[in-house]
C-alpha cells in the first residue's frame, strides 16, 4: 500500500510503499480517507514524545477518518504500532472507532478530533466540569485553545477567561466566546497580580493550561491566599507545554490554596474513553457551531507539507 513513511526520526516522512496491515481478533482494518497533522504526530514521528515508538520504518498518524470493511464511516484513533493513520489502510482496535455524523465532512472530523479532544476530555474526564462553572484557558490563541473556548461555552461555562502572548494575539477571541482577555507580556509579578484579580473576581473553577512555563508559574502563584478562610477549589489541568517542560512550584502555593493539579493526555485517560470523548465532540460539532481552519493536502505531498508553516490544520487526504 501507499503511505507516508518515517525512515529517520530527524527527517520528514516520505511518500512510498509500506506493508499492508493484517487485523487480528478485536481489531479492524480501516480504509483511510483523511488524517490530520498535529504537533503530537510530529513529536511522535521525531521520536521525542513519551509515546513515540522506537522501530523504523513506521507510518505516522494517531487518528483519522475512514471506512470500515462494511462501509461505515468512522473516526478512529490509536492505530497499532507502526501502522499509523497516514496510509491507504490502517489497523485499529474496533473499540477505538466511533461513527462520524452525516453533517460533518471527512476533513473537518479529522482536523477537529485531536485538538478538540484536548479540552473536551480535560473538562469532562479530568476536571469533571459542571455547567455554570468558570474556566480560564492559558494559551487560547492556537487551534486547540480556540476550540477550547467554543467547547467550554458549549458545555455550559458561565465565564471564559483566556490568555495569549500579547494584546494583538488575543484579538478576536471574544467573538469565539471569551469574556476576559489577558495578554502574557507583562512582567512576572504584574502578571501574577492580574491572574490573582481575574481568578478571584471571576471565581475561576477550572484552569486549562496549554503552555506551562513562566505563565503557569504566575498562575499557580496567583491561586494562594491566607485570609483566614478556606480558599476555593480550583482544578488546574495541564494539557500542553508550548512554553516549557518544567516549572518551579513553591510548596506554599499548595498549602495556601484549594488547588488540585492534574494532567490530561495519553495515559491519564484510557484510549477508549479518549475516543469516546471525541465521539461526543463530533456529535456536537454542528449544534455547537464549532469551527476549525483546515487545509486538505494530498498524501503524496507529505514531505513538503510536513515542514510548512500553516495557520490552518493540515489534513492529508488519500
Amino acid at each position: 500500500m501507499k503511505a507516508a513513511v518515517v525512515h529517520d526520526f530527524n527527517a520528514p516522512p516520505r511518500y512510498g510503499d509500506f506493508a499492508d496491515p493484517v487485523a487480528v481478533a478485536g481489531e479492524t482494518l480501516v480504509q483511510v480517507r483523511a488524517a490530520a497533522l498535529s504537533q503530537l504526530v510530529k513529536s511522535q514521528a521525531s521520536g521525542r514524545h513519551y509515546s513515540s515508538g522506537k522501530a523504523l520504518p513506521l507510518v505516522p498518524g494517531i487518528d483519522g477518518v475512514g471506512l470500515l470493511p462494511d462501509g461505515r464511516r468512522v473516526y478512529f484513533a490509536f492505530p497499532r504500532g507502526i501502522f499509523g493513520a497516514m496510509a491507504q489502510t490502517t489497523v485499529v482496535k474496533t473499540a477505538y472507532c466511533v461513527p462520524v455524523p452525516d453533517g460533518v465532512d471527512d476533513v473537518t472530523a479529522a482536523a477537529i478530533g485531536n485538538p478538540g479532544m484536548s479540552s473536551w476530555a480535560a473538562l469532562t474526564e479530568r476536571a469533571h466540569f459542571q455547567r455554570g462553572e468558570n474556566v480560564l484557558i492559558n494559551g487560547a490563541t492556537g487551534v486547540s485553545g480556540r476550540l477550547a473556548i467554543q467547547i467550554a461555552r458549549h458545555l455550559g461555562a458561565s465565564k471564559v477567561i483566556v490568555t495569549g502572548r500579547n494584546a494583538k494575539s488575543i484579538e478576536g477571541l471574544g467573538a469565539l466566546g471569551a469574556d476576559v482577555l489577558i495578554p502574557l507580556d507583562a512582567p512576572p509579578g504584574a502578571l501574577t497580580e492580574t491572574f490573582r484579580d481575574a481568578i478571584r473576581s471571576h471565581r475561576v473553577n477550572v484552569i486549562l493550561d496549554y503552555l506551562y512555563g513562566p505563565s503557569a508559574e504566575s498562575l499557580l502563584a496567583a491561586v494562594g491566599g491566607h485570609s483566614g478562610e478556606a480558599e476555593p477549589r480550583i482544578r488546574f489541568v495541564q494539557i500542553g507545554s508550548l512554553a516549557g517542560n518544567t516549572i518551579t512550584m513553591p510548596a506554599a502555593a499548595l498549602r495556601s490554596s484549594g488547588l488540585e493539579i492534574m494532567g490530561s493526555g495519553l495515559g491519564s485517560v484510557s484510549n477508549e474513553r479518549l475516543v469516546g470523548a471525541i465521539g461526543a465532540l463530533l456529535k456536537a460539532v454542528v449544534s455547537g457551531g464549532f469551527s476549525i481552519e483546515a487545509d486538505a493536502v494530498p498524501l503524496t505531498d507529505v514531505e513538503r507539507a510536513w515542514t510548512s508553516e500553516a495557520s490552518a490544520r493540515t489534513v492529508f487526504t488519500m
